[in-house]
């Protein structure tokens, strides 16, 4: 356990992170503003004591939290670590950010000779509690070789995509795009297909083997399926990452009208109450116009 690194928001991605750190043999703090994912993560193995006593012992912090604001607020808010980190250690930023972002963290860092990895994740919360998680990144060489240990532990797959932060965040754009679309595109599909006849199981177990299939389709209608809402990834997410998408496309200026018209969908099932729940809740907002009966809401 020479290195010696924090996991900031222990939520269901940032959770699996951390376990794999520790399984790959890294001391590891967790931090979360719930203390009670904090304690849980110390008996499974995390290190006792607090982050902030600890944070100029550490080689690695890895910020695994909803948003820019709460990145920026980790890194350089009233208790912010990045001011209390030893000069050469690194910081991955794993939120979803736009790319100016990225880059304004990247600048910051390095006036306290802390070096920043941009790099966004992909995979959902069984990838990363596997450690076979996809990341995104971008930043100098000297933020990959620091970087490496965690990357090890958290990922199969690590793209190099540049050697300043911002093409990872661009990236990871792109794919939030395809991702919460697909996720849409599969609601509206499978309730389609009800007003057919077709029940969501037959649905999942045909189209899944079929061209119309897709890794959203493949992950989110299962949750459906079996009236699941347990939030992997919460529906809140999505107005978000997608608002960054339509903030990114207009800065071009590039029209997203299918991106648009998925995130409408989004923001509707926020207020229909369902920001909580897990993304594939947005079936509700199909199913509610077409006065559909999914399955779990029936008692069934």
């Amino acid at each position: 356990m020479s290195c010696k690194i924090a996991v900031v928001g222990l939520g269901s991605m940032g959770l699996g992170m951390a376990t794999s750190c520790l399984r790959a043999g890294l001391a590891t703090w967790g931090a979360d503003v719930d203390p009670a994912k904090v304690t849980a993560f110390q008996s499974e193995g995390g290190q006792e004591g607090s982050l902030a006593g600890n944070a100029g012992t550490l080689d690695a912090v890895v910020v695994v939290v909803l948003n820019a604001a709460q990145t920026e607020s980790v890194l350089f808010g009233e208790a912010g670590l990045v001011p209390t980190l030893k000069p050469g250690a690194v910081v991955l930023s794993c939120a979803t950010v736009a790319p100016e972002f990225a880059r304004a963290m990247e600048a910051r860092c390095t006036e306290h000779g802390v070096l920043y990895l941009d790099a966004p994740i992909s995979g959902g919360s069984l990838r990363a509690a596997a450690g076979t998680l996809s990341v995104m990144a971008s930043g100098s060489p000297a933020a990959f070789a620091a970087a490496k240990p965690v990357l090890d532990a958290v990922s199969e797959t690590v793209f190099e995509l540049g050697d300043a932060a911002g093409a990872g965040s661009a990236m990871k754009a792109v794919n939030q795009l395809l991702a919460g679309v697909h996720i849409a595109a599969m609601a509206e599909a499978m309730t389609f297909g009800m007003t057919q006849g077709v029940a969501p199981a037959q649905f999942l177990e045909v189209i899944s083997k079929c061209a119309g299939a897709s890794w959203m389709l493949e992950n989110r209608a299962p949750h459906i399926v079996d009236g699941d809402y347990t939030p992997r990834s919460s529906v809140n997410i999505w107005p978000k990452d997608l608002g960054i998408v339509l903030e990114i496309a207009r800065s071009v200026p590039f029209e997203a009208p299918i991106t648009a018209a998925a995130l409408s969908q989004f923001k509707v099932a926020v207020d229909m109450g369902l920001g909580a729940e897990d993304d594939a809740a947005i079936a509700k907002v199909y199913a509610g116009r077409s006065g559909l009966t999914l399955p779990g809401e029936d008692g069934r």
